[in-house]
C-alpha cells in the first residue's frame, strides 16, 4: 500500500535517508522546512517552505497518512505542530532519543524506564543537559495530541553518511590512515549505534504496518564490543593500523575527552555506560533490521572522502598531534614498559 507522507525537515542527515527510503518504496512525499539546508536535494519532491515555529497554516486543507517529525527539540514548537496536524494526518512519527532516560548507570533499560525531568521548565535552550528532558516533553506533546496514534522512536547514536556530528566517522577515517591508533578504555566495553538507513527503514516499515507506540532503536542485534568494532574497521578497510589500548585513568590525566574526542568511548567511572547498552527487544520484534557493519564503515568513509575536508574541520575526533603525544607519554611510562 502506497502512502502520503509529510516530513518536517527532510534535507539533513536522517531526513535525507528517510526521504530516500520513502521514494525507494514508491510513497508520495511532501517536505516541509525553511528551504535553507540542502535546498537542491530531491528536486522532484513537493516542497513547502515555511517556519514550523511561526506559521503552519499553509498545511491546512491537506491530508497525509503520516507526518514524520525529524527536528523537534522544543516542546512548545512540537506542541504547536502536533495540534495543527492532528486533523490533517492519521499518525504522528516523532524522532526522539534514548537521552530521555534518567539513569544510565544500569544497562539494558527498556522503554518503561524512568524519564528525565527538566530542572527549569521554562527553558527552551537545547544543551547537553537539557536535550533529553526537552525531548521528554516533546514526546508528551505528541502523545497528548495523538493519543493512540503516535510512533515515538528513540534512537541511540545515529551514524552513517551525512552525519554532521562526525562522531562515528572519526573511527573509519582514523583506521584508514593506519599507523598507531589510540584505542581507549576497556576492549570489552559494549558499544551501540544505529545506521541512519536502518532507522529510516524502521520508520517507513512501521508506517506501512501502522505500528504505534514507543521504541528504542539502536543496534546491532548482537553484542558488539569496542575492540570488535575497531577490528571490523581494520578488516573492512584492509588497514594495517596498530591499536594501542590506553586505560581510563591515563586518558583522564592527559585531558582526553570521552565521546567527542574519542567517540563511542565512555569511561566506566562516569556511571553512564548504559547509554551504549539499551534494550532493543521491542524494536526487534517490530521488525528492526540492520545493514552489515562493514557497509556502514565503508559508506561512511566514502562519504567523508567526498566532502574533501581537513582533520581540523571535523566536529569530533582526536587530533593526530594530540594522539601522538599521548601515545608517546604512554609508552614512556615505566609501568607500561
Amino acid at each position: 500500500m502506497k502512502v502520503k507522507i509529510l516530513i518536517i525537515g527532510g534535507t539533513k542527515f536522517i531526513g535525507i535517508h528517510i526521504v530516500a527510503e520513502l521514494l525507494k518504496r514508491g510513497h508520495t512525499v511532501t517536505i516541509f522546512n525553511r528551504g535553507v539546508t540542502n535546498a537542491g536535494l530531491f528536486p522532484t519532491v513537493e516542497k513547502l517552505i515555511g517556519d514550523r515555529e511561526k506559521d503552519l497554516t499553509m498545511l491546512q486543507g491537506r491530508h497525509w497518512d503520516a507526518v514524520i517529525d525529524t527536528c523537534g527539540y522544543v516542546p512548545r514548537i512540537v506542541q504547536y505542530s502536533a495540534e495543527i496536524l492532528e486533523p490533517l494526518t492519521d499518525l504522528y512519527v516523532f524522532v526522539s532519543t534514548i537521552s530521555v532516560y534518567k539513569d544510565f548507570s544500569v544497562k539494558y533499560i527498556d522503554e518503561t524506564a524512568e524519564l528525565s525531568i527538566l530542572k527549569d521548565p521554562t527553558t527552551e535552550e537545547v544543551t547537553g543537559e537539557t536535550y533529553g528532558p526537552l525531548k521528554v516533553l516533546c514526546e508528551k506533546a505528541v502523545n497528548d495530541a495523538f493519543p493512540g496514534r503516535s510512533l515515538i522512536v528513540r534512537p541511540g547514536l545515529i551514524v552513517g553518511p551525512h552525519d554532521p556530528t562526525d562522531r562515528f566517522t572519526y573511527w573509519p577515517v582514523r583506521i584508514a590512515q593506519e599507523g598507531e591508533v589510540l584505542a581507549p578504555g576497556h576492549k570489552d566495553a559494549q558499544v551501540q549505534f544505529i545506521d541512519a538507513r536502518d532507522l529510516a527503514s524502521f520508520i517507513v516499515s512501521s508506517i506501512e504496518k501502522k505500528v504505534v507506540g514507543t521504541f528504542n532503536v539502536t543496534g546491532p542485534k548482537e553484542l558488539l564490543t569496542l575492540e570488535n568494532f575497531l577490528l571490523t574497521c581494520k578488516a573492512t578497510l584492509n588497514s594495517e593500523a596498530k591499536l594501542t589500548w590506553i586505560d581510563d585513568l591515563f586518558l583522564e590525566d592527559n585531558e582526553i575527552g570521552f565521546w567527542t574526542e574519542l567517540p563511542l568511548y565512555i569511561p566506566e567511572n562516569k556511571g553512564i555506560s548504559g547509554m551504549l547498552a539499551v534494550n532493543i527487544d521491542k524494536a526487534l520484534q517490530a521488525g528492526l533490521t540492520f545493514i552489515p557493519l562493514a557497509n556502514t564503515i565503508t559508506d561512511t568513509l566514502k562519504w567523508d572522502q567526498s566532502r574533501q575536508i581537513t582533520e581540523g574541520e571535523r566536529k569530533a575526533g582526536l587530533a593526530l598531534a594530540k594522539e601522538k603525544l599521548v601515545l608517546t607519554k604512554w609508552k614512556e611510562n615505566p609501568i607500561n614498559k
